[in-house]
């Protein structure tokens, strides 16, 4: 008899996948990932049959849920037609789609640029920003992620950032923008202070030198750090006096997340182009989309757009974006949004009852974190913004926890997100507030 033991199937799996391919964002020894056999709306179950409910759409992009056939179909019939044209050539699908994302878009923000993802679709928006402008520098927040490619990277603020940091692109900078959380100085004072920064930023750095201010339209995985009331609309007049343009990254914030089809139409402003990816097609397909102002794309009428993708306006990705966006309004997903931030407010303040770890909660729609605290009077982080291994052991069973009782979810430093897809429903909210609340007994027991 063989000594070598049989592997379960998830162990194969899981085994294959360690041995011959690499992950994101983590040492490549002692991953223990879920091995997904199939999906369904907002849960995932493994090959050993657990269920899990994901309380982060996968990267916050699943909007529409799991296992959506409308897709599949659609994109079928999209195969079975052509799967592949160049950009120079055009299909019915292209065209279709551009002009429901002109529909869906706010002011003359009429012109689409496919892209393959959220990088790809931010660095064409820094790439025609300086083309548009004549100008160089992009400004950016510190505590942001804009995408892992080179300029994408160098445009975040995100620690993940600072290994590559000797490969980063030139002229960004970055600045910081407060958070309410953690201002000591009153919510009153904050506006003011953060315009008044960014007034000094573009006067040290020369307005006439600037292509773009870059923002997320709602903050997401550097911890759904919520602008000042009035910040956004003030910043979109500091553009216009100098010539700047307004690039709003709406990669994870777009199509319904914060229960409007932009993250930035809750602060009534129109900004210059829209970097989309993520909801676009909610995973099922890569895709992104570059929304440019007809102003912008008129520059381009009589000179050549130097911008370019092979796999740009992907007949097959058009199509699972066209049906995608069809998903959201046949099943009233953005409504469903709206009404289920409601719902969830109130749940979390019963939380917040029973956990004193629990410093603050932030959410636009569904898009939302529990930021876990050693202490609410000082605030005191359970960990800290970019921890160290060993500042991260609470963390990681809380995390742990979170899986073993079936859910899965975004656990960074001291945060805890909670973004399911958009069709959730109130029982299936208290189902994985019900789990997070136990793992938080761990967290609470941490609390000094």
């Amino acid at each position: 008899m063989s000594n070598t033991a049989v592997l379960s199937e998830a162990q194969e799996i899981i085994e294959d996948n360690m041995n011959y391919t690499l992950f994101s964002w983590s040492k490549q020894k002692g991953n223990n990932p879920i091995a997904v056999k199939y999906g369904e709306g907002v849960y995932l179950y493994d090959y050993d049959g657990k269920r899990y409910i994901d309380f982060s759409s996968g990267l916050m992009n699943v909007n529409i849920g799991h296992g959506d056939q409308r897709i599949t179909e659609a994109v079928v019939a999209q195969m079975q037609q052509v799967s592949y044209v160049t950009p120079s050539c055009v299909t019915k699908v292209r065209g279709d789609l551009g002009k429901k994302l002109a529909e869906i878009c706010p002011g003359d923000l009429n012109k689409a640029f496919f892209t393959l993802c959220g990088a790809t679709s931010i660095e064409n928006a820094i790439k025609l920003a300086r083309l548009y402008t004549g100008r160089h520098k992009i400004l950016s927040r510190y505590q942001s992620y804009h995408g892992s490619s080179n300029g994408a990277m160098s445009a975040s603020g995100d620690p993940r950032k600072l290994p590559v940091d000797s490969q980063q692109a030139p002229n960004f900078v970055h600045f910081d923008l407060p958070y309410l959380y953690r201002w000591e100085y009153g919510e009153e004072n904050l506006l003011k202070e953060t315009v008044a920064s960014m007034e000094r930023m573009i006067a040290y750095e020369g307005p006439g030198n600037i292509a773009a201010i870059l923002l997320e339209g709602e903050s997401g995985s550097s911890g759904c750090l919520q602008y000042p009331k009035g910040y956004l609309k003030a910043l979109r007049e500091i553009c216009d006096k100098n010539g700047i343009l307004l690039i709003m990254d709406e990669v994870m914030s777009g199509f319904g997340r914060t229960g409007k089809w932009f993250g930035f139409e809750n602060h009534g402003i129109v900004p210059d182009m829209i970097a989309m990816a993520k909801g676009l097609t909610c995973g099922y397909l890569p895709f992104g989309c570059l929304m440019v102002s007809d102003k912008i794309a008129a520059k381009f009428d009589e000179n050549m757009l130097a911008i370019g993708l092979t796999y740009s306006a992907h007949p097959v990705s058009c199509a699972a974006a066209l049906a995608t966006l069809k998903v959201y309004e046949d099943d009233n997903l953005i409504e469903n949004a709206a009404a289920m931030e409601k719902y969830l407010e109130k749940q979390i303040e019963v939380l917040k009852l029973k956990h004193p770890s629990i410093g603050d909660w932030r959410n636009t729609g569904l898009l939302g974190c529990l930021e876990l605290v050693k202490n609410r009077t000082t605030k005191e982080p359970m960990a800290p913004f970019n921890a160290k291994p060993t500042e991260m052991v609470v963390m990681n069973k809380v995390a742990a926890k979170i899986k073993e009782l079936g859910m899965y979810t975004f656990v960074r430093w001291g945060y805890i997100f909670i973004a399911p897809p958009l069709c959730v429903t109130k029982e299936q909210i208290d189902e994985g507030l019900a789990i997070i609340s136990e793992a938080l007994l761990i967290a609470d027991e941490a609390v000094i």
